[in-house]
């Protein structure tokens, strides 16, 4: 099981589809001692990885010390991170104090655009130069890829670069309308765009050796398994049975982009909430409406639950942009 923990909503970028629309610190975020409280709670409930994620959460102080304490815990502490604060320094604490993996957004192979897209001048290169710190410091990294309409055809491009740069992984976030995100909607994939760049991705697998996985695309593992292409993923959209998030200020809801409160850490145990929350059993059930219900993948992809709820006001609703609706079998 994996969760993620926004760990401030401070952030030295203001990037146009942040879904927390962060920049400055929140007031009332968890405190190092409430933060150790969470990890606990988050390792007694079994989960395994720990994203520590923001805003960017190289801009909280005590970040070394939580991720100590979380890998004290069992936990497997990894980032999502811009990367422009990643120096040789950095990298070296981060290896130091347990992180085992960061995540750092590129969003194009052209600087400029990554730039734009980010509200900063210069901090394409400021992230490939935190790639290449991580790397002498000899902690892995990943290259994290926000997929919309005027990039969408530089997935290829931004994988070999990953590949050349020594990514382990790369993975492609689809938009969902959230936060920010909302006021760029209209940039984002529509059906056949979507199943076709899935259908990309799968294809490039092939040819390298590194890991690709879209995120909030579940479609590509119905997609993987009619190309034939092997991962070591077993499910799509994990909201709220396998991954859930936590907020700044210690609000859980099942992912980043479904945004419904579901209790706060500070007033009830995580534990409690995890194992209870009517919203998540709900969830749990796989009780789908629309094509997704009657889907013969419903088990293996699930749909996004974020974008059913965005555009049907419902998350147990049908994916809006999937082509394979309602079909039965593989």
């Amino acid at each position: 099981m994996i969760i993620s923990w926004n760990t401030t909503n401070a952030c030295n970028l203001y990037c146009a589809h942040c879904y927390r629309d962060a920049g400055v610190k929140a007031e009332e975020e968890l405190s190092t001692e409430e933060g150790k409280r969470l990890l606990d709670q988050i390792a007694e409930a079994g989960f395994k990885i720990m994203i520590f994620s923001g805003g960017e959460p190289l801009m909280r102080p005590d970040i070394y010390e939580l991720v100590a304490h979380a890998r004290s815990k069992g936990l497997r502490p990894v980032f999502g991170s811009n990367g422009t604060l990643i120096t040789p320094e950095v990298a070296r604490r981060l290896k130091e104090c347990g992180a085992t993996g960061i995540g750092i957004s590129l969003d194009s192979v052209d600087p400029a655009k990554h730039d734009r897209f980010r509200a900063q001048e210069g901090c394409w290169q400021a992230a490939v130069e935190g790639m290449r710190n991580c790397r002498q410091a000899g902690l892995p990294f990943q290259i994290h890829t926000t997929v919309m309409d005027w990039n969408y055809h530089e997935a290829e491009e931004l994988t070999d670069l990953a590949v050349r740069e020594g990514a382990v992984a790369h993975h492609f976030f689809f938009l969902v309308p959230t936060g920010r995100a909302v006021n760029i909607e209209q940039e984002s994939l529509r059906a056949e765009q979507y199943e076709n760049l899935l259908a990309r991705i799968m294809e490039k697998q092939k040819q390298v050796d590194i890991e690709l996985k879209p995120t909030c695309a579940p479609q590509f593992m119905r997609i993987a398994k009619q190309m034939g292409v092997n991962t070591r993923f077993q499910r799509g959209c994990l909201a709220g049975t396998a991954y859930c998030i936590i907020s700044p200020k210690g609000d859980v809801q099942p992912c980043a982009y479904l945004n419904i409160p579901l209790g706060n850490v500070k007033e009830t145990s995580f534990v409690d909430i995890w194992q209870n929350n009517p919203v998540l059993k709900e969830l749990r059930t796989l009780d789908y409406k629309g094509g997704c219900g009657t889907c013969g993948f419903k088990k293996l992809c699930g749909g996004c639950r974020a974008r059913a709820h965005f555009y049907h006001g419902d998350y147990m609703a049908e994916e809006p942009w999937c082509l394979y609706h309602g079909r039965k079998g593989y």
